[in-house]
């Protein structure tokens, strides 16, 4: 073997044996990153009763949101429903730019309208492309700008390095977020708009007199799971935000960088088993993170994997990134 490779295999055995020195109070009974990209891989979990943060892996990290950036997507269009701009029955026009969207889609076409509420269950459940950047320009004009609202009512959660560049999550090499940044826009949702939250919790709808089946199936199959969104591209690999309320317990999880729907559904269920049972019971925290400790502390390094409970300032400091790897947008193999 030349000496060129020689080094590179030392130099990432140093790098494996460090991880692993760095890991040792989880990685005996926690799967931390289960067949993931180390570049794509992120996960919190957070007791949503109180805002803890009971697990975290590079949850500062920049990664692509993929289609949880639909989360967004319908906050802002349930936002407009609270404030009388578009109600249930509301038709939305459909444009050549939005029927050009690649899967997944509904295939809309162009001059086609959709009802308000079709297309908050074709976003929820089926992921949408098409309807979502329908939604995008019908509330901001066109795409871009609505893109703009996005990340500022993002800033206005405390969504700190978040930034949104198209509805659907569709590829952007601008469009960044974090697995803290989502799990504080998945317990947003709940906390906002209650009487919005169950269109997460389906597994299919029907449109048009066809049944248009979910992506979660994390949704009855594991106790407490009652939504919210899944994500696919091949730059983020699959993501989730997922939302637990069992025993009087809360949970918002979030994994990403999965190589496969499967593994990263069993590292969330995996998840769970573990950090409910550390919950605390109550309502909905009444702020989305509770306030940082009295004492300053240092802020917590992204390439430190934790299970000991923190308590996750609102913004938290973004630490220093993990380079993702990637630098422009790649092909889609499958949205969702």
């Amino acid at each position: 073997m030349p000496l060129a490779g020689i080094v590179r295999r030392i130099a990432a055995l140093f790098v494996v044996a460090a991880l692993v020195a760095g890991c040792s109070t989880t990685s005996e009974t926690l799967n931390v990153a289960p067949q993931a990209a180390p570049e794509k891989y992120a996960a919190i979990v957070v007791d949503a009763s109180n805002g803890r943060t009971l697990f975290q892996a590079y949850s500062t990290a920049p990664r692509y949101p993929a289609s949880l950036t639909k989360m967004m997507t319908l906050y802002l269009l349930f936002e407009a429903m609270q404030q009388g701009r578009v109600s249930k029955t509301t038709m939305i026009p459909v444009s050549d730019h939005a029927a050009s969207q690649p899967p997944s889609k509904l295939g809309l076409r162009r001059g086609e309208q959709i009802e308000t509420e079709a297309a908050i269950r074709a976003l929820a459940t089926k992921s949408a492309n098409d309807v979502a950047v329908a939604v995008g320009e019908y509330l901001g004009g066109s795409e871009e700008g609505f893109a703009r609202q996005m990340t500022a009512k993002a800033r206005q959660l405390g969504m700190t390095a978040t930034t949104f560049r198209n509805a659907s999550g569709l590829p952007d090499p601008e469009q960044r977020t974090t697995a803290r940044d989502m799990a504080v826009l998945g317990m947003a949702l709940r906390k906002h708009f209650s009487q919005h939250y169950y269109y997460f919790s389906a597994t299919d709808f029907t449109f048009r007199g066809k049944r248009v089946r979910g992506h979660n199936d994390l949704l009855g199959r594991v106790n407490g799971v009652d939504g919210i969104k899944t994500g696919y591209i091949r730059a983020s690999g699959f993501n989730i935000v997922t939302s637990v309320n069992a025993d009087g317990r809360k949970l918002v999880v979030v994994v990403m960088g999965g190589d496969s729907a499967r593994k990263r559904n069993d590292h969330v269920e995996e998840l769970i088993v573990r950090y409910l049972p550390q919950a605390s019971g109550g309502s909905l925290a009444s702020s989305l993170f509770t306030p940082a400790p009295a004492a300053p502390a240092a802020a917590m390094p992204v390439d430190v994997v934790t299970s000991q409970p923190q308590t996750l300032a609102a913004p938290m400091p973004d630490g220093t990134p993990v380079p993702m790897g990637v630098s422009a947008p790649v092909p889609v193999a499958e949205m969702r």
